[in-house]
């Protein structure tokens, strides 16, 4: 941040993210309010808010699904919550995945959707900010459940278990990986 004792005019710099605005908007409509969500949506994670998002236009959430249907059932009740009705995007993912490595919700994104059953889109509030809506602060927003989906939600099929690397095998090629000083180290 840029400031000064005597400040002229005290403001932040809003922008293409990542600007100040950003780290404000991230620590108080993240951090701070992800527990009084937590108080009306029990079966919430964690939240993380992109900067890319700029506050509120994009959402990940993670949640103990319970029931077929649940990640719908998040997506309005925080569309039903004060500023978060104006969250352009919601994606949840269940509980074990990290919600702030854009990689490993990308993979669950690409992997467990089915655009026909999984994508929801509501007409709501929208930000003053969204550009994209072809009224002011209202028009469409998208849900999407990037969670395992269950029989009783119309996955017939089999799920496959998750993959991991053993710990070890990681270890050792990461280490011949820097001895052969090869790139994505």
């Amino acid at each position: 941040m840029r400031r000064r004792r005597d400040a002229i005019y005290p403001a932040t710099i809003v922008g293409k993210p990542p600007m100040e605005d950003c780290f404000l908007g991230k620590a108080t409509e993240e951090r701070l309010f992800l527990p009084l969500l937590k108080l009306a949506l029990p079966e919430l994670a964690d939240l993380e808010l992109p900067l890319e998002g700029v506050f509120n236009g994009c959402a990940i959430v993670s949640i103990r699904k319970a029931f077929a249907g649940h990640a719908f059932a998040v997506m309005n009740a925080i569309w039903g919550r004060g500023q978060m009705r104006s969250t352009k995007f919601i994606v949840v993912v269940d509980e074990h995945v990290d919600v702030h490595d854009p990689g490993e919700v990308a993979w669950r994104v690409f992997n467990n959707v089915s655009p026909e059953r999984d994508c929801l889109i509501a007409c709501g509030p929208l930000d003053a900010l969204d550009h994209a809506s072809p009224q002011a602060r209202f028009g469409a927003r998208m849900g999407i459940d990037a969670t395992r989906t269950w029989p009783e939600e119309g996955h017939v099929r089999g799920w496959p278990d998750e993959l991991a690397m053993d710990p070890v095998v990681v270890a050792r090629v990461t280490a011949r990986w820097r001895e052969l000083r090869l790139p994505f180290s």
